[in-house]
């Protein structure tokens, strides 16, 4: 069964447009990585929220170790308020089999 990561990324005011920017340019590498079903960017007035779906927890394990997770550290260092919040999370499937889940 697929995993399921929500990572909240708060940039400091003056940072938000670089920081959309690093990951608008890291999204496409991670979207080819192997088992990766979806990786997602939101955004509200202060944060950015990072949806992603992987396909195991060992691609999950890759994808923390990978080019677009190195590259886009530096790109950030000083532009956040702090690290990301990253809970990683296994489905609780419940009512509807469509709405009751993520899919890709």
């Amino acid at each position: 069964m697929s995993i399921t990561v929500v990572a909240t990324i708060t940039p400091l005011s003056e940072h938000k447009d670089a920081v959309r920017e690093a990951f608008l340019a890291a999204i496409p590498q991670v979207h080819a990585e192997d088992g990766c079903e979806l990786y997602s960017l939101h955004e509200n007035a202060d944060v950015f929220v990072m949806v992603e779906q992987w396909a195991s927890r060992e691609a999950l394990a890759v994808h923390s170790k990978a080019a677009a997770l190195a590259e886009l550290g530096p790109k950030l260092a000083g532009k956040t308020a702090g690290p990301a919040v990253v809970v990683v999370l296994d489905q609780v499937p419940a009512g509807d089999p469509v709405k009751g889940r993520l899919t890709h």
